[in-house]
């Protein structure tokens, strides 16, 4: 192989690791706030609000825990997506209402994982 090769290979090599390594970290994370979700919603079901509010608000600050990263490595939208309903789960779950309180949380769950798949190597990402 000509040597004139060796530096553009070596600058796609550390690329790809880069992208394979910042999508590990965005499912790794995104997967633990789902988990946290789930327990949050699980909680409210049972009735226990105050563990219920507590968890989300954990959650929640697990999550902005992450936003610099998140903001230079995903789209500002679904991060505003997430953000806005992390706040209307709050609210709910500070009111009790039950209904609204699971299906925010739902929704949140599968922004979540929306997230998750934007960042993830695949075909229907790269074109």
């Amino acid at each position: 192989m000509k040597r004139a090769y060796v530096p553009p290979l070596a600058v796609l090599s550390i690329l790809l690791a880069l992208c394979l390594w910042n999508s590990h970290k965005i499912t790794e994370s995104t997967q633990r706030w789902r988990d946290q979700l789930q327990q949050t919603a699980a909680l409210a079901q049972a009735g226990e609000w105050p563990a219920a509010v507590d968890a989300l608000r954990k959650s929640y600050q697990d999550w902005s825990s992450l936003q610099t990263y998140l903001h230079i490595v995903s789209r500002h939208d679904a991060l505003d997506d997430a953000e806005a309903m992390y706040q209307r789960a709050l609210s709910f779950g500070v009111a009790r209402e039950d209904s609204e309180f699971q299906a925010e949380v739902s929704d949140l769950r599968d922004q979540l994982r929306l997230l998750a798949e934007m960042e993830r190597l695949n075909v229907k990402n790269v074109l």
